[in-house]
Formats: C-alpha cells, structure tokens, sequence
C-alpha cells in the first residue's frame, strides 16, 4: 500500500482544528466558571485556612493587603465555595455542608454595586459580563434589584450542590446598623474595614448560626478600633493576614515603580504592603501662626459650604468655609459648637449665617430619631436647612478618614487653608487633633469633623445668589461670632 502524504496532511489539519475547538471550549467555560482557573496565592491559601492553623477554625478572619494583589476576589471565590458548596481539593477551611445564608457588604450601595457585586456576578449592568464573575453562571439561579441603585442588585439565589438553594443579600455600611438586624446567617464578607458598629452586627448575626466573617481591605483609615483589636488584642476565634506586592506574582516591577511614583509619600506602605498608616502626635503639624488670618468681607463671588457633625452629649458642631476658586485656597470664617440643644436651636443658627448655603452631613443623619423617627438630616431639611441631597462621602467615593485628613494636611502646609483668628473654639481643637499609635483620638474632634466634611465637598460649594444682609456679610462690622452671640 503507497502512503498517501495528502491524507497525512488532512488528519494534521483535522487535529489542529479539534485542538482549536477544544480550546475555545474551555475558555467559553472558563469565562462563566473562574473557579476552575483560580489557583490562588500562597497568602490567599492561608487566608482560606488551607495552610494556616489559625485560619482553619478562625471564625472571624481579617485580610489586611496591598492594592492589586488580587484581595477581593480572593474573598468573592470563598464566598462562592460556601454559596455553592464546591469546595477545592485543598481546601481545609470551614466548610457548610447545606446550603447557606450570606451577607457581602461595601462601604456604600455604589461601592457594592461596582465591586463586590462585579466580581461575584460579572459587570454590573453588561448583559454579555453577566455570570462571568466567581460564582458560575449555571448556577444563577435568580437575581433581585436593588431600588434606586442601577443595575444593582439586593440578592441573588444560588444552587447548591445539595440541590438547595442558597441566598446572598448585598449590604452597604451606609445604610446604619439597623438595617443589618434581625437576621441569623452562615457566612458576611465584608470587603472594605467596616465601621465597629456594622461589624459588631455581623457577629451577632453569624454567633446564632456558627457562621463566619472575614474582611478583605486595604487599611486606608488607619489604626482603627476594628484593626487595632486584630493587631494588638486578637482573641481566640480569630485570625489576621497581610499580603504585599510581593505576595502578588503578575506584579512586575516596573508596574509596582509606577504605582509608587504616583503615590503621595504618606500612602505608599499602606498601598504596597497593607500597614496601615501609623504614628502619634499633631494630626496636623503645622503652627498657628501660619494659618490664621485677620477676617474680612468674603466676595459674593467666592463658593461656600458648611458642614455639620452631629452630635448630643458631645457637640453639634458646624463649619463654615468660602472658597476663592481664582487662588484654590479656602477660608474658615466661622464655626459653631453646641451641646444638649436640639435640631431646632441648630437650625436656627445654621440659617442665621446664610439659610442658602449647601451643607454637608454625615451618613448618621440617616438615622432616625428615638422620639419622631424622622432621620436627623430630614428633620434639619425641614427646619429650612440647605441639606445636602446625600449624606458625605469622599470625592473618590467612601467614607474613610484619611483621604479629608491629607487634603487638609496638604491645604495647610502649602497655604491654600485658613483659618479666621477669631475662631477660638475651632483653633482649641486644631491644637489638641492628634493620634495615638495611628488611630486619631476621637475627643474634642468635632469642628475637626465638620471641617473634613466640608473641605471633601468642596465640590457643592455654592456663590451666593443675591446680596446679604449686613448681618449675613462675614466680616462686617456689625458681625460677631457665635459664640459672642450665644453668650449675650
């Protein structure tokens, strides 16, 4: 028999196009299932209890890491494997052997929405992403939308290998601690530091059922009192990991060396290896005389906003700012610092600087008072304040401190910050603002408070629209401060 070369030739190409199609195969798989093609790190490993002791019996587990080394999906594939009950061959964590009731939460529904929804489900609001997140895609069961958030959703129902169902709920911090109680669930993934209150929730919630909490987050504000109880005071039951660029192997060098370049100094630790950013002393170090100035008429074209920081037994305090766009430096011309006085007093106040002037508040403005239930924030809109529609956030979204903290450090030290001389009460507190082991101390902080919300919502600043009273003219001579008016 002669060999035929040609027929060589068809059954190489035939193979050539089955391995193609194989291959095409696999990557249509791949994309609705990355759970096959997850081969984490050795930290992530740890963190899921595979390898570390702590971790496989830590019911309360936090993942202090760097930007980009893959923290987040690491905390939306555990959240699969519960959800779903797929687990790994290595895996040696906690396990659910039922199908499970899970909470996983942001610092606000958008962040939600854009992050933990995007890498549990696929881009949020892209058909053709949907399902191509750590859960598989044949395993969606069904989806629920959030109202008033697009293309978010509040749950999605998962099938479990059991043949039950499982259900995810998405949280946000912002919504208070009220809306995160009642419910008994196996497993909350937190992926931003949570407030103390919202994770005092979540344990409450997971003790009914033996579940699990476990965050995944970069420490931008710092030593707060939920990473300070991981650092200095870890208890049994719980667990801390860290992870640096160089647990990340697809970083290379040249990508790290660019991240670093257009980082602020105060921030590349933080960003590259997950410390949270530490020290004691002045949270801002620059003397008095360098700031304050002699206060006089502010220009009807300048911006103003105010701010508020609520407050009982400690004060309710409020800033006011005016912003000189031409030169991007702000003034603090004046502030108000009041204990034990209710709404009505504070709005009174407000209004009798200015009732058009936007004002800033913070997101506990949302809760509602004992005696009406009516959110504080509303309550002040009614009484005829200039309430912001939404409570504060930072211009980049959340709600963390460090981000005011270092615009105003930078404010200060270049000059682009000033402070009217005859502001007693929030030059007292600028002298006393200071940290503690990193943590900023949370006493006689309330201007300081009010002073970040405004500096952050510089962007809903707003130029006054007629000409004031002599009385509204910051600066005039008939002025006085309020605390001179109070005391008359």
């Amino acid at each position: 028999m002669i060999n035929d070369p040609s027929a060589n030739r068809i059954s190489d190409d035939t193979l050539k196009g089955q391995v193609a199609e194989l291959l095409s195969e696999r990557a249509e798989i791949l994309e609705t299932n990355k759970l096959l093609a997850y081969a984490p790190y050795d930290y992530q490993r740890n963190f899921h209890g595979a390898k570390d002791r702590t971790a496989k019996h830590a019911r309360q587990r936090m993942l202090m890491a760097a930007n980009k080394v893959g923290k987040t999906f690491c905390g939306a594939a555990e959240m699969s494997y519960h959800l779903t009950g797929l687990y790994p061959e290595w895996w040696e964590g906690i396990k659910f052997d039922r199908a499970t009731l899970a909470w996983a939460a942001g610092n606000t529904a958008y962040n939600t929405r854009d992050i933990v929804q995007a890498e549990l489900l696929g881009e949020p609001g892209d058909p053709e992403d949907f399902g191509k997140g750590a859960i598989p895609k044949e395993l969606i069961v069904r989806t629920d939308r959030s109202p008033g958030i697009p293309n978010g959703l509040s749950a999605v129902i998962i099938k479990h290998k059991s043949g039950k169902h499982s259900k995810l709920f998405f949280k946000a911090y912002e919504q208070g601690k009220q809306a995160w109680m009642g419910k008994a669930v196996d497993v909350c993934w937190l992926d931003e530091e949570p407030p103390q209150d919202i994770y005092s929730q979540t344990l409450r919630a997971t003790l009914k059922t033996g579940g699990i909490t476990y965050m995944t987050f970069t420490p931008e504000s710092g030593v707060t009192d939920v990473v300070s109880q991981f650092m200095n005071e870890l208890r049994p039951g719980q667990a801390l990991f860290q992870a640096t660029w160089n647990d990340a192997k697809h970083l290379s060098e040249e990508v790290k060396d660019e991240i670093l370049a257009a980082l602020p100094p105060h921030e590349r630790e933080m960003r590259s290896k997950g410390i949270p950013i530490l020290g004691s002393g002045l949270v801002f170090p620059v003397p008095e005389d360098q700031i304050i100035t002699p206060s006089f008429s502010i220009p009807t074209h300048w911006a103003r906003i105010a701010a508020i920081d609520f407050g009982w037994d400690h004060p309710t305090a409020v800033v006011w700012l005016a912003h000189d766009r031409d030169n991007d430096c702000v003034y603090v011309i004046d502030s108000y610092r009041v204990s034990a006085a209710t709404p009505v007093v504070h709005a009174q106040a407000i209004k009798d600087r200015g009732s058009w002037i936007p004002v800033a508040w913070p997101h506990d403005g949302m809760q509602a008072d004992k005696g009406s239930g009516t959110p504080l924030a509303a309550q002040y809109r009614r009484l005829g304040v200039e309430m912001l529609g939404k409570h504060f956030e930072n211009p980049e979204g959340g709600l963390s401190i460090e981000p005011g903290i270092m615009e105003m450090l930078q404010r200060l030290q270049s000059g682009r910050l000033k402070v009217f001389n005859h502001l007693d009460q929030f030059l007292q507190e600028y002298r006393q603002y200071h940290r503690q082991d990193g943590k900023i101390i949370k006493k006689n902080d309330d201007l300081m408070s009010a002073a970040r919300y405004a500096i952050q919502s510089l962007r809903y600043a707003r130029t006054l629209s007629f000409e004031p009273r002599p009385e509204f003219a910051i600066g005039a001579q008939e002025w006085q401060p309020f605390e001179t008016q109070l005391a008359s």
